[in-house]
């Protein structure tokens, strides 16, 4: 069995650009979160700079999986194409794997 896999992403766009990068980011939030393998998104934002979001996405499946078969799922690309424009600092990301069942509660 593959692993399953912890995807955190932090981004940085000019708060300005808020209610236009979420008009983007819902459809492929959406989206992405109700692909079967898909056991968890949630999205958060810095109370001190509204222009720093991050999210974490939990996948049943390991990271090779990720790259080959999830993020090249076509509705990636609108939103990609109209917000990378937006970040003012690179995008980064983290892929993490489970400790063990007996650090979940």
């Amino acid at each position: 069995m593959s692993p399953t896999i912890s995807l955190h992403v932090s981004i940085h766009i000019s708060p300005t650009n808020l209610p236009t990068f979420l008009s983007h980011f819902k459809t492929c939030f959406q989206l992405a979160a109700a692909e079967p393998e898909c056991t968890y998104f949630e999205v958060f934002i810095d109370p001190e700079d509204a222009g720093h979001l991050c999210w974490v996405e939990n996948w049943g499946r390991g990271r090779e999986w990720f790259m080959s078969e999830q993020i090249t799922k076509p509705y990636y690309k609108p939103y990609l194409e109209a917000t990378e424009p937006m970040f003012i600092k690179p995008r980064e990301f983290a892929f993490y794997e489970r400790l063990g069942e007996e650090w979940i509660v």
